[in-house]
């Protein structure tokens, strides 16, 4: 028999939800008008493009900028729909059923393990050695929502775990920021390793 579920109105996850996907829905937006622009003129310098180090225009021509076939961004314009959404119908009191919220943690599964192989291209792939400031405006709000609906998951029932594991998954929620910054710390650090990558962005901020 199923479990009962619980935090059938997560009203804080549900503001999470919209913020996220208004951020990461305009970050796609921006990145999708920079390829416009390339396409119309290839030699135009995009606004992103800070430096060697910090610029779009790499990312986007990139191969792995189009990595299905189309340019990334359009992913985003249509995925980040999702959260803005769901966020909205929950805040008006909506409840889902389990094979909804499961295929919404699905799509925002794949969001996560596209950002993180996106975030491994851009510091590690010898055509790159790149960090894209519009990118990674989207990996900030695509790791903590990944975070956050997961544990949403176990502490609601969703996921079928014991009554304690929904408890330490209850508990965590609140951990979800820190969690996000130390995954930025990590990225950072990583970038850091290889690119001496905090030198030169603060020389090109503050240079």
């Amino acid at each position: 028999m199923p479990e009962q579920q619980t935090h059938t109105r997560p009203t804080g996850l549900a503001i999470w939800l919209v913020i996220a996907g208004v951020i990461g829905w305009w970050a796609a937006f921006s990145l999708t008008v920079e390829k416009f622009e390339k396409l119309a003129n290839p030699d135009a310098i995009a606004s992103c493009d800070l430096s060697v180090l910090v610029q779009c225009s790499a990312n986007l021509e990139s191969w792995q900028g189009s990595a299905f076939g189309f340019p990334n961004p359009v992913l985003g314009l249509t995925g980040w729909v999702a959260p803005i959404v769901v966020g909205m119908a929950i805040l008006a009191r909506a409840r889902f059923a389990r094979w909804f919220w499961w295929c919404f943690w699905a799509g925002i599964a794949f969001a996560f393990g596209f950002v993180i192989w996106l975030i491994g291209q851009s510091i590690y792939a010898p055509n790159l050695h790149t960090l894209c400031p519009w990118c990674m405006v989207t990996w900030s709000v695509t790791i903590p929502t990944f975070y956050a609906v997961t544990l949403h998951m176990l502490r609601a029932g969703i996921v079928a775990a014991s009554d304690r594991v929904r408890d330490v998954a209850d508990r965590l929620m609140v951990w979800v920021p820190l969690a996000a910054i130390v995954s930025y710390a990590i990225i950072l650090l990583l970038a850091q390793l290889e690119m001496n990558a905090v030198v030169n962005i603060w020389q090109t901020l503050f240079g």
